[in-house]
């Protein structure tokens, strides 16, 4: 492959790319517009493109790489280091080739059309919620002004206004009752397309073979397994399950200078959808089901959100290890059990 690297910075109609010529060794730099840019890459020999990993960039890393590149994208928080002097899109890409020599930056792995349109059913079900829950502490905070309170609690707050609609009505004036009557209808919509993503999401799962094993392990559910087998794939962009949970910013961070180290609560990097799902899940078992040695443990001598982590990275650890080998959980596996098995998660 030629050793040439372009550094491209992305973006939705004007494109920048740097590169050095391996020949002469002259930095070039070259501005392309969006519908230019396959027909510039296809007249090159094949050579290794680096983006960051933002907007369309999983598209165009599908796009190039099926004209023959390799194609690198980065986290676009460690490239931000590399940028000097003004930033603008020339100095963008500068700092993208720049960033492109450090082999310790690790790179993202490319997502194919399947892994982001179950990523797009999540995302969607995720600002539905978010809506959902924006619009009933609207009215929660509409209705305060008249004197009346809502338990905390979507369904206890729905179903106390509900019982208590006809005294609630008599102390609102009409517009106010109009207006609460609008607001409960949007909420019945939300749910709808709430629900309508759960639907869409459960038919995704039969389309994943590795969510279907994901399923077996307790504190892993619908959502959990899907999205992680999308983000996952087929696990080989990381090398180990420690790897993978560390990605999620599940395992504790550090600060030390001058020879002393002080470890500090989960990093928190990553994934924050992957990683708040992993922790209900892990609260869940905790909650709910008959805690195994190992948690009743930790139980004694830890505090339980501290041991709720913990159970949350070793359920991304061994949802690793189910996808990365291709095998099913074995709830009865023991150190020392035969190759073939997978540690369990609880």
């Amino acid at each position: 492959m030629n050793a040439t690297t372009f550094g491209v910075d992305i973006a939705k109609n004007v494109f920048q790319v740097h590169w050095v010529d391996s020949q002469t060794g002259e930095i070039k730099r070259k501005k392309l517009t969006r519908t230019k840019v396959s027909d510039f890459f296809a007249q090159r020999l094949p050579a290794r493109i680096v983006m960051e990993a933002c907007g369309g960039a999983h598209h165009w890393a599908r796009t190039l790489g099926a004209l023959g590149h390799q194609v690198e994208l980065l986290p676009a928080g460690q490239v931000r280091a590399f940028v000097r002097g003004s930033k603008d899109d020339a100095a963008d890409a500068r700092a993208i080739w720049l960033a492109a020599q450090q082999s310790d930056i690790r790179r993202v792995p490319v997502k194919s059309c399947e892994q982001q349109a179950v990523l797009s059913l999540h995302r969607m079900r995720t600002h539905w919620v978010s809506v959902r829950t924006a619009t009933l502490n609207a009215v929660r905070g509409l209705l305060y002004e008249f004197g009346v309170v809502l338990p905390q609690g979507r369904q206890l707050g729905l179903r106390t206004l509900a019982e208590r609609r006809a005294d609630i009505d008599a102390r609102l004036p009409a517009p106010m009752l109009r207006l609460l009557d609008a607001q409960l209808l949007a909420l019945q919509d939300l749910q709808r397309h709430i629900k309508a993503m759960d639907d869409e999401i459960a038919l995704a799962q039969g389309a994943l073979p590795a969510a279907q094993r994901l399923r077996q392990v307790k504190g892993i559910g619908l959502l959990g397994a899907t999205a992680l087998a999308a983000v996952l794939g087929d696990g080989s962009a990381w090398r180990n399950g420690r790897e993978f949970s560390s990605c999620l910013g599940l395992p504790p961070g550090h600060t030390g200078t001058g020879g002393k180290v002080r470890m500090t609560g989960m990093s928190k990097r990553g994934d924050p959808y992957l990683r708040t799902l992993l922790i209900s899940g892990a609260r869940s078992v905790i909650a709910t089901c008959e805690p195994t040695a190992w948690i009743t443990a930790m139980l004694q001598r830890r505090p339980v959100n501290v041991v709720v982590v913990a159970l949350a990275n070793k359920l991304a650890r061994t949802a690793w290890a189910l996808v990365a080998h291709g095998r099913s959980y074995d709830a009865q596996w023991q150190a020392g059990a035969p190759a073939g098995s997978v540690q369990p998660a609880v």
